[in-house]
Parts: C-alpha cells; sequence; structure tokens
C-alpha cells in the first residue's frame, strides 16, 4: 500500500462519482486535485467557512455548504468562470444536497420549518413542507425517481413521497405507525423503504414505493430499541442493530430474523473464527500489555504494531458507560455490508476497540479485530471485500478473506480517524483533523 503526502482539509474529503478527482475544503477554499498525481485542478474561495461538501451525480459540479450565512455555493469543475450562490436569507440553512440528476439542489431551512428545491437550470424555486428531521428523514430512491420525506404534524408521523420527474409532485401522505420515527432509508432497488422509531420504541416498518404496508419487526417490547440499520446491497436482507447488542439480519420477505448476531464475551464460537488481537513492540520487542498501557502517544508513535492470531476463547473489553450522562454509547452503533452481500461487519460500541466481521452465508462469526483504541470508522472497498478500518493513530487496519495486517502511516503526526474509498476502491482518503493523506491499494 503506497501513501500520498498530506494536505490541509477541513472535512472529510470526497471523491467525483467517476474517481477522477477528490474534493476537499480549506477552511472557506474548495481544492480540487486529481487522484492519481493529487495534482491541483481547481481552487476556488468561497464567501465563509465550508461546512458541507458534495458532487453532482454528473460529476461536473461540487456543491458548497456555507451554513453560517445561510449561503450554498456550487462551482463548475469543466467551467471555472461559472459559479452559482444561492442565498436562503433570514430563513438559514440547516442541511443541503443534490438531487439525483444533478440539477437541482435541495436545501432544509433552520428549524426544519421548510424545503427548498432550487433548478439550476432554469433558476426555479420549489417549496415543500418543513420536514421532520434536517438531514435524516429524508432520502432519494437509488432508481432517482422519488423523493421521501418524514414529517411531524399533529404530533403524528408522515411519510410524504414526492416524484423527481413531474415538477416534484405529491404523490402520496400517508401517517406512519411509528410513535417517533428516527429515520428512513430506501432499498437498493428502490421497491421497499424501511422506516424505523427512536431508541424508546423498538419498531422497523417495510413499505413499498406507493406507502403500502409490507411488513413489520419488533424484537422486544422493552428497553431501548433500533440503533442502525442497513439494507444488504441486494435488497433482499434488512440488517438492525439494537441497543442490546445485537444486529439481527431480516428475511426480505417474511422480516424475520434470519440470524442473530450476538456480540458477547469471551469469543469461544464459532471454532474456525479468527480473532486478531493489536500488539505493539516497541524497539523491536514485543511489549507487555502493562507497558502499552503506560506508553504515551509521543511513546506509542516510535512503535511498530502487528496482528496476534489468539486462541479461543478471548476476552474482549466491554465498558460499562456513565449513567449520569445524556446519549450513552451502548449498542451497534456501526454496520457495514461487503460489496456481495456476504459479509456484515459491526461494532458494538459497548466494545468499542472491535470490529465484528460475520459471514451470513454460513450464518456464522468469520473474525473479529481487537484493536488497542476505539474504532472511529470502517468501509468495505466498492470493488472488493477489503475492510479498511480507523481507530485515530498512526495506522490503518486491512482485513480480507485471506487474513487482517496493520499498515503503518509513513507520515510524521498523522492520526487517521476518517476513512472513504474511491468509487474504483483502487484508493482511500485518510483523515486527521487538519490534514488528509491518500492510500493506494497495491496488487
Amino acid at each position: 500500500m503506497d501513501f500520498s503526502e498530506s494536505y490541509r482539509c477541513s472535512l472529510l474529503p470526497a471523491y467525483s462519482p467517476d474517481g477522477r478527482f477528490i474534493a476537499a475544503a480549506v477552511e472557506y477554499r474548495l481544492v480540487v486535485r486529481e487522484v492519481e498525481s493529487l495534482k491541483v485542478v481547481q481552487i476556488y474561495s468561497c464567501l465563509d467557512k465550508i461546512h458541507r461538501i458534495e458532487w453532482s451525480a454528473n460529476g461536473k459540479y461540487v456543491l458548497c455548504g456555507l451554513y453560517s450565512r445561510g449561503i450554498v455555493q456550487v462551482w463548475s469543475v469543466e467551467d471555472p468562470e461559472w459559479a452559482c450562490k444561492i442565498d436562503e436569507g433570514p430563513a438559514g440553512i440547516k442541511h443541503c444536497r443534490w438531487s439525483p440528476d444533478g440539477l437541482s439542489v435541495v436545501l432544509v431551512a433552520d428549524f426544519s420549518v421548510r424545503m427548498t428545491i432550487w433548478s439550476l437550470v432554469d433558476r426555479k424555486c420549489t417549496y415543500l413542507p418543513g420536514p421532520k428531521h434536517a438531514s435524516k428523514g429524508i432520502a432519494f430512491s437509488p432508481r432517482a425517481d422519488q423523493l421521501a420525506v418524514l414529517e411531524r404534524k399533529d404530533c403524528k408521523d408522515w411519510l410524504a413521497l414526492y416524484s423527481t420527474s413531474s415538477g416534484w409532485e405529491l404523490q402520496a401522505r400517508l401517517q406512519l405507525p411509528t410513535l417517533d420515527a428516527a429515520d428512513l432509508s430506501w432499498s437498493p432497488d428502490s421497491s421497499k423503504l424501511a422506516v424505523w422509531d427512536s431508541m424508546l420504541t423498538y419498531a422497523v416498518h417495510v413499505l413499498g414505493a406507493d406507502g403500502e404496508a409490507l411488513g413489520s419487526y419488533s424484537a422486544y417490547g422493552d428497553g431501548l430499541g433500533v440503533r442502525s440499520v442497513g439494507w444488504s446491497p441486494g435488497g433482499d436482507l434488512l440488517a438492525v442493530g439494537s441497543y442490546d447488542q445485537v444486529v439481527r439480519v431480516l428475511n426480505g420477505v417474511t422480516w424475520q430474523p434470519l440470524l442473530e448476531c450476538h456480540h458477547g464475551s469471551p469469543v469461544d464460537e464459532p471454532a474456525q473464527v479468527a480473532v486478531y488481537q493489536e500488539v505493539e513492540e516497541p524497539r523491536g520487542v514485543l511489549a507487555p500489555l502493562q507497558l502499552q498501557q503506560q506508553q504515551s502517544p509521543a511513546a506509542k508513535r516510535d512503535t511498530r504494531a502487528r496482528y496476534l492470531v489468539c486462541p479461543l476463547p478471548v476476552e474482549v473489553t466491554n465498558i460499562t458507560p456513565p449513567t449520569n450522562k445524556p446519549n450513552p454509547k451502548l449498542g451497534v452503533g456501526s454496520i457495514a455490508w461487503s460489496p456481495n452481500s456476504s459479509l456484515l461487519a459491526t461494532v458494538n460500541e459497548n466494545m468499542p476497540h472491535a470490529v465484528w466481521i460475520w459471514d451470513v452465508l454460513s450464518a456464522s462469526l468469520a473474525a473479529v479485530l481487537v484493536h488497542i483504541g476505539s474504532v472511529r470508522s470502517m468501509a468495505w472497498s466498492p470493488a472488493g471485500d477489503y475492510l479498511a478500518v480507523g481507530t485515530g493513530n498512526c495506522r490503518v487496519y486491512v482485513w480480507t478473506a485471506e487474513g487482517a495486517s496493520i499498515v503503518h502511516i509513513p507520515l510524521a503526526g498523522f492520526s487517521a480517524s476518517q476513512l472513504a474509498w474511491a468509487p474504483d476502491g483502487s484508493s482511500f482518503a485518510l483523515m486527521d483533523q487538519e490534514a488528509f493523506c491518500c492510500a493506494y491499494v497495491t496488487s
């Protein structure tokens, strides 16, 4: 694996849809680079600090959200003389995104008082009723023909479906059986829509593209409910992570669990599961665990690390969250499907140092990666079964079906906390607090 030099940024860089360019925000500047050489292609100056960047689906434009000013600026990669500024005035901007065709910008005003669709073609402005949430609860179907929006009216949840091809015409508005809907997600084939309740109620409801109820699931009635939800790339399975530290993989026909993934300690089954424990080796000598814990961050940068395959059973540290603080970190907070839907990677926030990899086809645990630091990010390569993991230190962790490895980032003072894959899977971007670099996958 080869690494580039580091470059300044204030947000996680974004790859263009074709993978040719990568855009990075540096305070008020937008810098577009070529991915292979990281040569600067364009530099744009915005009116204020950039809070969000997003490429249009056609890869021609880059959107910059300047939330502190209530402004969105759009830049053209092909024509540096072309620019667009959208000013929402007193309404402000809480969130912005592209429409699927890359020809309209969708804005949510402060306090979600309204949603605005700005067309870049004819400069037409369309107002829609205020959504329930600013960034969540709003989703375009993968087929790009529908927009689903959660709404709250008269203390009840509603789902509004709009057509993107007929002037944002309202197709249906129906009341949901949820008590307090948290979010929604389209299936990859655009035929189904999953809506789930807040943490206080365990309920997942599946609707058709026309709003027809297809099924629902609830694992239990008492206790905190759904933590995370993810469709398999094939759209026939739905993974539901819960606060009880279990992921339930639901059948796409009956909406009942096919597989229950329990994050328990010690890990003692199945017999063929591989547990990789990160250990550090200062100055070429394997350090005992007590020494690892006593080392300062500066000293740890002088050490090397590797995975040690541990014999079963293996204890995984379980951290009890404080009871006197709001929003405790517990339950399965991260779910990531492999591109072929055969593997599922999860992070249980009660055990923040571990990544669990499940083989869905054999309905068993395939591997566990246990790290010294807490897992900050993980993502599958779009091109294959490569899983990259970041824990906020000077290393990146890679797992494949053949094994796991630790790659040291050869940049002084760089600590990778966030990562994003290129669309073709040939590289991924790693972000520190104020810089990023690119890691190139070599065969």
